[in-house]
Parts: structure tokens; C-alpha cells; sequence
């Protein structure tokens, strides 16, 4: 018995590339909406579920919205109504995808949190017949709370696909070439722009739980491997790691950023520039956190030149590395 087979495209890989994720405003609800999904991630907050779900629902996002809100007003980029997070990503899989001739190639972002989704982009790259995906995970730094929660998104997107495409992701590159020499590149730039000379570069990495740590997660490893890898092209300044955005009682990685920057101008380093290899685009744990927080503190407590030097962002260095990235994985 003939039956025809209904009509599907065929023959294409898809690139998706992923960051965290952003509230869709800087509303209110909005931003709550979001913490919800964020925190909700068993992998980002690994305590008993039954409990967190109830200091989740009834303080945290009760009282965390209009914080966070005030941090995100601060940085929201208002001509484009949208964070800088999602500007870039957005501008990113747009030069990757010009600069890749390769008609069967198709480049697309999604966010872990928030929109656009992971299952909603792989859904479209399936309906325009991608039967092949490469997932690249922008954390350079592979850690549980970050990458494997995109592979977790991912892997249960295609457990409701019939047709699965064959899968590739990218786990980390906190030591490929093309990255380290974007970051000098990078350093190198702020520096020839500012008329002082830096005492210090902090390298300010997000920080997670030290108990993760203290479980087999190689975050904090590979931190320190990027940090190394800068170091060895600035012989003559010191570049120090710390780690940001700790969240609740716990201990978490040290040192930290914060208390650091607070201590710098007492222990003589009173020039210092911020970079944060950990953020593949500027967001609000750098601009706020950092740039605006951070700096303040910082001159609160003696010093006299504070500079950040910006995340890779669209970047030429930072296009040609995920081009590198996708192309060897296709």
C-alpha cells in the first residue's frame, strides 16, 4: 500500500548558540517571572527542593524583584528596549551567520532562561530542516549550574522530538587560542586608552557555591587556567582572580570580588581595571555589579583609577572564535 509520507525539510545543521537568559522587561513581573525560572534550576540552587520552593515563593520572589529591577534600569539599553545580554547574543548569531558561507549552515541564539527558549529554537531549526545541531553553550568556564543546565534544556527538548537530529555541543574553551587572544587583545585595548597605569587587572569570574566545588565541579580550575593563560602576556602587571554575585549564607568561591575591591587601594593598588572573562556579553552582573557597584565601592575605599574593560561582546576577535568553535564542530 502506497502512502505518502508527509512533506519535511531535510539536509541542514543548525548552530544554536546560548546564553543565561534576561527578563523580557525591566517590570516587576517581568523580572519575577524570570527569578522563578532561574532559581527554580535544580542545578543553580542544590538544596532540598521541597523547602526552597517555599523560601523561593514565599521571600525571594516576593522581595528580590524590585532589587533586581533597579539593577536591570540601569543598565537596560532604552533605544533598542532590551538588555545588553540579549543585544549581543542577538548581534552575535547575526555576524556569525554572515561571515559562515555555508548554505546549509544555519546560526540562531536562545537563551537558557527566559526568551527566546531553547525548545523554541530548536523547534524552528528542526522545521527548516536541520537534522544536525551544534549547540555552543556561552560559558567559557563549563560548570554544573551553567553548561550542563543548557545540555539538561536541551537533551529534554529532543526526548518530545520524534525525528532527533544528531547533536554536537561545545562543553567549554576556557583555554583555546583564539579566546585567550581575544581577552589580550581586549586588555591591551583599555589599556592604550587610559592615560594611567594599572596597578592590578582583577579578573572577576561568577562565583558559585563552594560546596559544588567540594563535589567535583572543575569550574573554579578552569577559572584559574584562563586567568594563567592572560597572565602569561602581562609579565610586568599583576592579574588577579576573584570571584562575584554570591548569593545567600553559604560560602562560596573565594576571593571575592567585592571584599577585594574594598581592600585593593589599603594594600597600595590604588589603579586597577576590571575584566570579566566568565561573560561572553556585558550584562548586568558586569555593568551594574561591576562597573557601577564595584567601581563605587572601590573609590570608596581610596582608589583612584577604576576602569572595566569590556566583555568580547560582537566583537571581531569573539566572531572569529565561535566561527572556530562552530566550524570544528560540524
Amino acid at each position: 500500500m502506497s502512502v505518502d509520507h508527509p512533506g519535511v525539510e531535510y539536509g541542514k545543521t543548525g548552530a544554536l548558540i546560548i546564553n543565561l537568559g534576561t527578563p523580557d522587561s525591566t517590570s516587576w513581573f517581568d523580572i519575577r517571572k524570570y527569578l522563578k525560572e532561574f532559581l527554580s534550576d535544580r542545578r543553580v540552587i542544590e538544596v532540598n527542593p521541597i523547602l526552597w520552593q517555599i523560601i523561593l515563593n514565599v521571600f525571594i520572589l516576593n522581595l528580590r524583584p524590585s532589587k533586581t529591577a533597579k539593577a536591570y534600569k540601569e543598565i537596560w539599553m532604552k533605544n533598542e528596549n532590551m538588555s545588553p545580554l540579549l543585544y549581543y547574543t542577538q548581534k552575535q548569531a547575526e555576524k556569525v551567520s554572515n561571515s559562515i558561507s555555508n548554505e546549509n549552515l544555519i546560526v540562531d541564539f536562545a537563551m537558557r532562561y527566559g526568551n527566546p527558549s531553547i525548545k523554541s529554537k530548536i523547534k524552528k531549526l528542526h522545521e527548516e530542516g536541520c537534522e544536525n545541531l551544534v549547540i555552543l553553550p556561552l560559558y567559557p568556564q563549563y560548570a554544573a549550574a551553567t553548561t550542563a543546565t543548557v545540555c539538561d534544556e536541551v537533551y529534554r527538548t529532543l526526548m518530545n522530538m520524534r525525528w532527533q537530529p544528531s547533536l554536537k555541543i561545545i562543553p567549554h574553551y576556557e583555554s583555546h587560542h583564539l579566546y585567550i587572544e581575544a581577552l589580550v587583545n581586549s586588555i591591551n585595548k583599555k589599556i592604550s586608552e587610559i592615560n594611567w597605569r594599572p596597578d592590578l587587572i582583577l579578573a572577576s569570574y561568577h562565583g558559585i557555591p563552594k560546596k559544588y566545588f567540594d563535589k567535583g565541579d572543575p569550574y573554579h580550575c578552569y577559572c584559574h587556567k584562563t586567568t594563567r593563560l592572560i597572565s602569561e602576556k602581562f609579565n610586568s602587571i599583576e592579574i588577579k582572580t576573584t570571584f562575584q554575585s554570591r548569593f545567600g549564607p553559604q560560602e562560596w568561591l573565594q576571593p571575592y570580588t567585592d571584599k577585594t575591591l574594598e581592600k585593593l587601594p589599603m594594600e597600595g593598588k590604588k589603579n586597577v581595571l576590571a575584566i570579566c572573562p566568565g561573560f561572553s556579553s556585558d550584562c548586568v552582573e558586569t555593568l551594574e555589579e561591576i562597573l557601577i557597584q564595584g567601581k563605587e565601592s572601590f573609590m570608596e575605599s581610596g582608589g583612584e583609577n577604576f576602569e572595566m574593560i569590556p566583555c568580547l561582546n560582537d566583537n571581531d576577535d569573539h566572531i572569529k572564535l565561535i566561527n572556530n568553535l562552530i566550524l570544528k564542530s560540524i
